[in-house]
């Protein structure tokens, strides 16, 4: 009789981050989980490949296939799949039930894990930042948070929330201090809009596959960690104290999107954050919607002010607007803080769907809602290739980029770049530092006068 046939046989449905920590913590070393595959969603180059032996422990000798997740029922009935456990963000409620429909219709259990059963026991306090959606300005805020407790002294590290595109044996678990060390580490576009801000803020950045051992390698460097969240995921280390960003741009979204909304509820501190730059009627339906559904998270408001860093370069020139890459995709907006800071600049914004490389056109056709913009994607050197096709073709004087990542480092372009930076500020007295401040004083971490 074979050995696994008794074991009850589990699909993991992700997008290369959540789905590999939910199988390291709950599934890698159960004898009665056989974990037969991953599905791959939202990231691109994921499908086909294997989440390797190494990472996958004695259990599964030859690792784990990762399929694309339209193979979903093929390889429950082919399988016999028991349980099908759903592992990913920042997708509508709605959608996360039909893919519930897609499961419970080839008789497999429909399962999601909660943070009890998967956030990690630091050694050393943390403070966690979240949001209800991708794009509502968590690491600004994770950076102004870093520059704070360092003024009480105290050593941060940071520890971001998977990006793991690369070589995952080798990507287990790392630690960043230098711009060499993404590039020792072959970072994609998406890690560096991550990790070069953090990095030009004095901060050394934690990320990987396996977050245990990322845990510990973090936890010898510091004396606080700030747990720095992806897309609207709850975090993989418990915190101390979780901050929530609700997007006033986008009011309705915290309810709308999973896990978004349990991140809300789970929140400690909700950050109305782009206050500046909003309606105050998207301003107060958040407010009033976090108070609903959290009544005892301290509520505070922030600013994200635009920089263009040589606005006189770009009045009344002819642009083309590169923008975060996730923010505008899976995000759902349709423009940036490129867009705004070039509308500002009264340029004119040039449409680059004429002039993108055909890799973007199945981009511009996953998601309609996308203005006049270039996200910056870039999860392999074809998709950096495809960007750099792009802006040289487009009859431009300059690009506006607001990607996080230095572009003119990582390519050679024909045209000028000038970035767009945007940062988190206080809108109001006794904010996010006099919260912070009252956690620090509780937790003995305050510096002594």
């Amino acid at each position: 009789m074979n050995p696994d046939s008794a074991r009850n046989r589990v699909v993991i449905m992700g997008a290369a981050g959540r789905d590999f920590h939910n199988f390291n913590v709950v599934y890698r070393d159960d004898p009665a989980r056989d974990v037969v595959a991953f599905t791959a969603a939202q990231i691109t180059g994921i499908a086909g490949r294997r989440y390797p032996r190494a990472l996958a422990g004695g259990l599964y000798p030859k690792g784990i296939p990762i399929i694309p997740e339209d193979e979903l029922e093929a390889c429950c009935r082919a399988h016999g799949v028991g349980e099908v456990v759903f592992a990913y963000s920042d997708v509508a409620h709605a959608d996360v039930m039909h893919r519930a429909s897609r499961a419970l219709a080839v008789g497999a259990d429909f399962i999601l894990l909660g943070p009890d059963r998967t956030m990690l026991k630091a050694a050393k306090p943390v403070i966690a930042v979240s949001a209800v959606r991708t794009g509502c300005g968590k690491s600004q805020t994770a950076r102004w948070l870093s520059r704070l407790l360092r003024r009480h002294d105290l050593r941060v590290a940071v520890i971001r929330h998977p990006m793991p595109y690369g070589d995952l044996e080798r990507q287990a678990a790392q630690r960043f201090a230098s711009r060499a060390d993404l590039k020792a580490a072959d970072c994609t576009i998406e890690e560096r809009e991550e990790y070069e801000p953090h990095l030009a803020a004095g901060n050394i950045v934690y990320a990987g596959v396996d977050y245990a051992r990322v845990l510990r390698l973090a936890e010898a460097d510091c004396d606080v960690m700030l747990w720095d969240g992806g897309n609207n995921d709850f975090p993989f280390i418990r915190p101390d104290l979780h901050v929530v960003l609700v997007d006033p741009l986008r009011p309705g979204h915290e309810t709308s999107y999973h896990p978004g909304e349990a991140v809300l509820r789970m929140a400690d501190v909700v950050i109305v954050a782009k206050a500046d730059a909003a309606p105050a009627a998207g301003v107060q339906r958040v407010m009033d919607a976090a108070r609903g559904i959290n009544p005892r998270a301290a509520i505070v408001r922030a600013a994200s002010p635009v920089v263009l860093e040589d606005e006189s370069a770009v009045r009344g020139k002819r642009v083309l607007v590169v923008e975060d890459g996730p923010t505008t995709t899976h995000g759902g907006m349709a423009y940036g803080a490129g867009y705004v800071a070039a509308m500002r600049a009264q340029a004119e914004i040039v449409d680059p769907r004429p002039y993108a490389a055909p890799e973007f056109a199945a981009t511009y056709a996953e998601y309609p809602h996308l203005g006049p913009v270039v996200p910056a994607l870039g999860y392999g050197g074809g998709q950096i290739d495809a960007l750099r096709r792009t802006i040289n073709a487009a009859p431009v004087d300059l690009v506006v980029a607001a990607t996080p990542v230095d572009l003119a480092r990582l390519m050679t372009v024909n045209k000028r770049i000038v970035r767009v930076s945007y940062e988190f500020a206080e809108a109001q007295g006794g904010g996010l530092g006099a919260v912070v401040e009252a956690f620090l004083g509780r937790s003995g971490l305050a510096r002594r006068a």
